[in-house]
C-alpha cells in the first residue's frame, strides 16, 4: 500500500512538472506573439517616426546589447532573493505596458526609450523564468522541457510577424497593429498568474535548498560551456543582415522574406523538441555533431541559389533549436542547484554581449568582401566544438543530467 501511495505520489509530481513546463511554454508563446510581431516592425517604425537608418541600426543593437546584459544583475538578484514569481511578473508586466505604448509613441525618441523598457523588462524576467524551468524539468528531463519552451516560443516568433504583415496589408496601421499585440501580452499575463497559482514555490519541485550561497563560485565547467556558447553567437549571422542580403541580391521576392524567416522558425520548433529529447536520452553528443554541421547554414544562404537557400535557412533554423534547447538545459546541470538564476543571467549576458560584436565584424565584412564574412562566420562557430569536446570529456552524463 505505501509502494503504491509512493507511485502515485510520484507520478503526481511529474504530472503536476508537465503541466507547469506546458504553461510556461504557453506563457512564452503568447508573449513572443507580442514581442516578435512588436520586432519585426520596430525599424520601419522608428523609421516613419523621422529615425535614420544609423540610429535604427543603434537601437536595435544597445537594446539587444542591454536587455542581455543586464540579465546579469538580475540572475544574482534571482538566486540572493529567491524571489522568482516576484521577477518574472514584474518583466511580463514592464512587456504588457511596453508593446501596446508603442502605439503612442509620438516621436523616435520615445519609442527608443520604449523598446529599451521592453528588454529591460526581459533581462528581468529572464534568469528567474529559465530557473523555475530548470527546478520543474528536473521530473520531466530538462532537454525535453527547454524543447518544449522553445518550440513554443518559436510557434510565437511566427505568428507575431505574420499578425503584423496581415494588419498592414489590410491597411491598418503601425498603431493598431501594436495595439492588438499588446492584447496578447495581456493573455501571457494572465495566463503566468495561473502558473503562479500552480506552482508558488518552484525551488520545492527539486528540493528544499538550505542555504543560499550568492559567493559561492560557479565550475570551471560552467565557464568552459559559456565560452563554447560565446562563439557559437559571435558566429551566427542575424536574420536582418540574411534579409538585407536577399532583398539587395534579388535572390528572391520582398515579399517572400518573411517566409524565409518562418520556414526558419518551423525548423527550430521541431529540432528544440527533437533535439531536446535526444539530450535527456544521450547527453551531448549528438549536439556536438550537431554543431559541427550547423554552420553550413552560411555559404548555402549567401551562395545565391534558391535551392540551396531554403536548405541553408533550415539548418538556421535547426542551430537555433539545438541553441535554446540543450544548451540552456546543459546550463541547468552545470549550475549548483542555488546558483542557477545566476547562471543562466551570465551565459546569457555573455551570449548576447557576443552576439552583438560578432553582428558588428559580421556586418563590417559583408561590404568588403561575402567570402570573407562567410569564413569569420564559420570559423567562429565552429571554435566552439574544441570547448564543448573538452566539458563533455570532464562530466559524467546521464540521461537527466547532474547536479553540479
Amino acid at each position: 500500500m505505501q509502494e503504491t501511495k509512493g507511485k502515485r505520489s510520484e507520478r503526481d509530481k511529474w504530472s503536476l512538472a508537465m503541466v507547469f513546463v506546458l504553461v510556461l511554454g504557453l506563457v512564452s508563446l503568447l508573449a513572443d506573439i507580442a514581442n516578435e510581431g512588436t520586432k519585426s516592425s520596430t525599424g520601419a517604425y522608428l523609421g516613419l517616426l523621422g529615425a535614420s537608418a544609423a540610429t535604427i541600426g543603434m537601437i536595435s543593437g544597445l537594446s539587444e546589447l542591454v536587455g542581455y546584459g543586464l540579465r546579469m544583475v538580475f540572475g544574482w538578484i534571482t538566486d540572493r532573493t529567491g524571489r522568482y514569481w516576484t521577477l518574472v511578473l514584474i518583466g511580463y508586466g514592464i512587456n504588457l505596458v511596453a508593446v501596446p505604448a508603442l502605439a503612442l509613441a509620438g516621436s523616435w525618441e520615445i519609442a527608443f526609450a520604449l523598446i529599451m523598457f521592453e528588454r529591460v523588462g526581459r533581462a528581468v524576467r529572464g534568469p528567474a523564468r529559465d530557473a523555475m524551468m530548470s527546478h520543474a524539468s528536473v521530473k520531466v528531463g530538462r532537454g525535453w522541457a527547454f524543447g518544449l519552451q522553445e518550440a513554443l516560443s518559436s510557434v510565437g516568433g511566427m505568428f507575431g510577424p505574420v499578425i503584423m504583415v496581415v494588419i498592414l496589408t489590410m491597411d491598418g496601421t503601425y498603431e493598431f497593429g501594436f495595439a492588438l499585440l499588446g492584447v496578447f501580452a495581456l493573455l501571457a499575463f494572465v495566463l503566468l498568474a495561473y502558473a503562479w497559482k500552480l506552482n508558488p514555490r518552484p525551488r520545492e519541485m527539486e528540493g528544499k535548498c538550505r542555504r543560499v550561497d550568492t559567493m559561492r563560485k560557479l565550475p570551471m565547467t560552467f565557464w568552459t560551456f559559456s565560452i563554447a556558447g560565446a562563439f557559437i553567437a559571435a558566429g551566427y549571422a542575424d536574420f536582418p543582415l540574411i534579409s538585407y542580403h536577399l532583398d539587395n541580391g534579388s535572390i528572391i521576392e520582398e515579399s517572400l522574406i518573411p517566409i524565409m524567416y518562418a520556414l526558419a522558425m518551423a525548423a527550430d520548433a521541431l529540432s528544440a523538441l527533437f533535439f531536446g529529447k535526444l539530450y535527456d536520452k544521450g547527453g551531448m553528443k549528438a549536439f556536438i555533431v550537431m554543431m559541427a554541421v550547423v554552420p553550413i547554414f552560411v555559404p548555402l544562404i549567401f551562395s545565391g541559389d534558391m535551392g540551396f537557400l531554403f536548405l541553408g535557412m533550415v539548418f538556421y533554423g535547426i542551430g537555433f533549436g539545438a541553441q535554446e534547447s540543450i544548451m540552456r538545459a546543459m546550463v541547468a546541470d552545470l549550475a549548483p542547484y542555488c546558483r542557477r538564476g545566476s547562471a543562466f543571467g551570465y551565459y546569457n549576458a555573455l551570449f548576447g554581449v557576443s552576439w552583438f560584436l560578432g553582428s558588428m565584424a559580421i556586418g563590417l565584412l559583408y561590404d568588403i568582401s561575402l567570402v570573407m564574412m562567410v569564413v569569420l562566420s564559420m570559423s567562429l562557430q565552429l571554435a566552439a566544438i574544441p570547448f564543448l569536446i573538452k566539458v563533455r570529456r570532464e562530466l559524467r552524463w546521464t540521461p537527466r543530467g547532474e547536479e553540479a
